[in-house]
Formats: C-alpha cells, structure tokens, sequence
C-alpha cells in the first residue's frame, strides 16, 4: 500500500511540474542545463566504440541533447525533459537554442526513472523540421534508434529512411531508443530568457547569433564529436 500511494505522489507530481516548466528558467539554471548537456557529450567521446558511429556523425546537421529526461508511470506513463540543441553551418556549429522534449506511454507499468537523450538529425529534412514549432517523432518526421559503435553502419531500411536517430545512456552506456510518437518543440521563453530578446529559432540554428561564453564549451564538444571523422 505505501508502494503505491509513493507511486502515485511521484505520477502526480511529475504531472503537475510539466506545465510549471513552460515558465522561462532563470539564467543560471540554463547554464546548468548547457552544462548538463555538456557533460553527456563528454561522456559520450569517452566512449568511442559504444557511441555514434563514425559515418553518422559526419552527416549530422544537428545535434540535441535532453539530459536528465523524465519518465514517471502509473498506468498511463508520462515523459518529459528539457535540453538545447545545434546544428551544423557553413563555419562550425550553431549556438545552442532550447528545446523540450514531451510524450505519454500507455501500459500497466509503474515508477520512475530519469535518462539523458542525444538526437541526431542526419538530413535536411531533418534540420529544416526542428526549425518548426512541433515535431512529433515518427509522424512529422520519421525517427528511429540509432547504432551505436565506432564503425556500425545505419543499414537497414528504417535507419536509412530515418531523418532523426535517437540514443539514450544509462549508466554510462550508450544505446538506441524508440522515442517514436514523442513531441520536441522549441522553448521560446528559455531562448528569450537566455540571449535577452526574442531571437528566432531560424537565426540561431543557421548561424546568425553568436555563441554565448557559458555555451562555448557545448558548442565546442559537438564540434569535436561531429567533425572528427571528416565532416565539414
């Protein structure tokens, strides 16, 4: 009985906190989700060969990373994080703009547990829908888990075809997810909140405003990742 009136505080709570983080977060705590985000990609180039295959990241055109993403779940499962994102210009990569990631699972399942996400966008199509206001994964665009490892190669059909390839890691470990029927949209009041005033998503991801100090790092570590194996 205590199991499951916790499981029920934690579904409630987790539900009520989704609509208070459409609010604009002060400046220091975008710092520390940059920084966040930092660190999974940090992590990531720790790991060569269980991460992004090499031929993947030199077709990215952009990169987002949601750490610490939610999933609470008691009968109706509940998803929800908050991350940045780049994407790759004719000299380097963008300054990060802020994203949020959304969606519901359905199932007779129960607790809670938190996963940081990278998804890489690997066509045109692919950067051109994150500059819209909703992509719902799978539907607007198609999505798939994607390989991990130094050389694997995205051969299959659905990772051919997928636009978007998403990863989790857990425990330090890479590996594909299925985030398919999950929503990203852009956070206009974070983005508005972080370059003090209301620059569009368009001018940012394509290279028109420059990267912030407390984002250099960020942008730096994509830079590494996604242009090591010879992408331009």
């Amino acid at each position: 009985m205590k199991k499951f009136i916790q499981t029920i505080c934690l579904t409630t709570a987790f539900a009520t906190a989704m609509p208070l983080a459409a609010h604009a977060a002060d400046k220091q705590k975008l710092d520390e989700r940059i920084e966040a985000a930092h660190l999974v990609l940090h992590e990531l180039m720790g790991t060569p060969d269980k991460g992004i295959p090499d031929d993947i990241a030199a077709k990215a055109t952009c990169v987002a990373v949601v750490p610490g993403f939610k999933k609470g779940a008691f009968i109706v499962g509940a998803q929800y994080g908050q991350g940045v994102v780049s994407c790759r210009t004719g000299h380097g990569w963008s300054a990060p703009a802020f994203i949020q990631l959304t969606g519901a699972s359905f199932g007779f399942q129960a607790g809670g547990q938190s996963t940081d996400l990278v998804l890489v966008a690997t066509t045109h199509d692919g950067f051109e829908r994150l500059l819209h206001d909703k992509v719902k994964l799978g539907a607007d665009i198609a999505v798939a888990a994607g390989p991990v490892g130094r050389n694997a190669q995205a051969s299959t059909t659905e990772l051919a075809n997928a636009a978007i390839l998403t990863y989790s890691r857990s425990k330090g470990i890479f590996a594909g997810v299925d985030l398919t029927g999950d929503v990203v949209n852009q956070n206009q009041d974070d983005t508005k909140e972080y370059y003090g005033a209301d620059v569009s998503y368009e001018a940012i991801l394509t290279g028109g405003v420059p990267v912030k100090p407390s984002s250099a790092h960020f942008v730096r570590t994509v830079n590494q990742i996604f242009h090591a194996s010879g992408a331009h």
